[in-house]
Order: C-alpha cells, then structure tokens, then sequence
C-alpha cells in the first residue's frame, strides 16, 4: 500500500490571511493523523508565507505519524531539519521567490553539494529524498548523492492526464522502474489529485509515498477532510 502523507501548507496560507491561529495548523495535523494519514508534509520557505519554522517544532511533538519537511537546502533549513529530525527530509531545487515547486534537481550539476547535504541529515537519521523529473539521468545521478528516495515531480503527468494518461505514465513509469533498479525508493507528489491518482498508483506498483496538498485541502472545502482523506487513501488501495 502506498503511503498518504497530507501536505499542510495551504491550511497555514488561510491561516496567515488574516492573522491570529484560524485554522489551527497544529489541530489540523492532528486531525489529518486522526483521519488516517500515514504521514504530515510541511514545506517552510524563508518568507514563512505558509508553513512558518515555528509550526515545524510545534507539530513535531505532537504526531506520532511520519513527518516530512521539504524545502531548498539554505543553511537556516538544514539546521531547522537537524534540530527537529523528522522521519523524512526532502529536498527541493526552489529559489526563495517562487510560488511553488515547478522543477526537480539537475543531480548532476549539484551532486556534489548533494551528497554533503544529505550526509549531514542521514549522520542524524533523517531519511531523505530529493525532488527529480523524469530523465534517467537525473534518477542515475541521484545514487551518487546517497539519497534514500526521490519524489518524482508529477505537475507534468497532471497536466497531461486528461488529454492522454497513457503518455502521460509512460515517462514516470520507465523513471521509477529505473529508481528501483538503482535500489532508490520512490514518493510521488505535485498536482496529484482525485481525479489522477488511482492511475499513477496503478502503474507504479512499487510507489512507496505520495505528498498531497494543494488538491487534497481544496478538496476538503467541499467534501470535509475527514472525508477526503478517506477518498484518497482508498485510490491508494486499490488493486494494482
């Protein structure tokens, strides 16, 4: 079965719209703990828009699920992650200003830094994963960096979907059956929603985690999140 880890960021936006602690960001971990999530993703960036680094040490005490923190690897992230340890680590290639995570590393370029990085979080016992696309030699350079797992960036299939979902898998399929054959685990997230699961899952029997947010909270509006995380979970259970 693969794992749903809730994505929190958009409950904290609402949040700082307008100030004070409504929606409680701390509760709504809990809440999503309690609805069956396996896991909590938060993603601080240095402007705290969303998720600020105070949440992080708040929600960590208060979970026993797993606890992913995503984010570019500045030096003020790396020591927010080794002070915290959570269960899992996953490092993106954003720049502070952008809206959000529109692309994987080059893990070529950046191997070497990398590799220092995630040394510094597995010395700690973080799992780690970092954010690629689908080329191959991206997957092949992600085992020099000695990462556990990549998170394939999945706003290409999304986008793709409805016009065409079988070339829409075809590329992430031949990704993750290379990540496998490397011996890298493999979590999935960006744009994936109730209408594009059930099929991802499907075709990549294997997938270990997927980090929903943005379709997952939108989605709550309407149907209530208890609700909706059942609705997702039940796509991930599915016969494969």
């Amino acid at each position: 079965m693969t794992r749903l880890s809730v994505n929190i960021n958009k409950i904290a936006t609402i949040r700082n719209a307008r100030g004070g602690n409504i929606p409680n960001v701390k509760q709504s971990a809990i809440d999503c703990q309690a609805f069956g999530a396996e896991g909590i993703t938060v993603h601080p960036r240095p402007d705290e828009r969303h998720i600020r680094y105070q949440d992080v040490y708040d929600i960590k005490p208060i979970i026993n699920t797993e606890f992913n923190i995503e984010g570019y690897p500045t030096k003020e992230f790396i020591d927010l992650v080794l002070d915290v340890k959570p269960t899992q680590v996953t490092l993106v290639p954003d720049p502070p200003d952008v809206l959000t995570s529109n692309a994987g590393w080059d893990t070529i370029k950046h191997q070497a830094f990398l590799k220092s990085v995630i040394h510094k979080f597995k010395d700690a016992g973080v799992r780690t994963s970092i954010f690629v696309d689908t080329k191959l030699k991206n997957i092949e350079g992600a085992v020099g960096t000695r990462t556990d797992r990549i998170e394939l960036y999945t706003e290409p299939y999304a986008d793709n979907y409805p016009s065409n979902k079988e070339a829409a898998i075809a590329d992430f399929v031949v990704a993750a059956d290379k990540a496998k054959e490397l011996g890298l685990g493999i979590n999935a997230g960006h744009d994936l929603s109730l209408d594009n699961l059930a099929y991802f899952n499907e075709q990549i029997p294997f997938l270990d985690e997927v980090s929903i947010g943005h379709a997952l909270i939108s989605d709550a509006l309407y149907l209530g999140l208890e609700n909706v995380i059942q609705l997702y979970k039940r796509l991930l259970i599915a016969e494969k």
